[in-house]
């Protein structure tokens, strides 16, 4: 039993990993310098206000974040 919880466990891992390192930040970058926010940019999904794209990201981080949480208190659990 856990064995199957450690490997749900290290593919939430890697899974919460590439989900954060897609994820688009909020600093500028280079077009701060010139002015521009982050808001400003041509995409769908700035255009209707992040709502599509980032709300997506964020309830898949926070649903694998939980996950990862369950995962480690159950190895825990099961291997004291």
């Amino acid at each position: 039993m856990q064995n199957v919880f450690l490997v749900i466990h290290i593919v939430v891992t890697l899974l919460l990993i590439f989900i954060v390192l897609v994820q688009e930040g909020k600093d500028p970058g280079m077009r701060g310098i010139q002015g521009a926010s982050s808001e400003m940019g041509d995409s769908f999904f700035k255009n209707n206000g992040g709502t599509t794209k980032e709300a997506m990201y964020i309830k898949i981080t926070t649903t694998l974040a939980i996950l990862f949480l369950v995962t480690t208190m159950t190895l825990v659990v099961l291997s004291a």
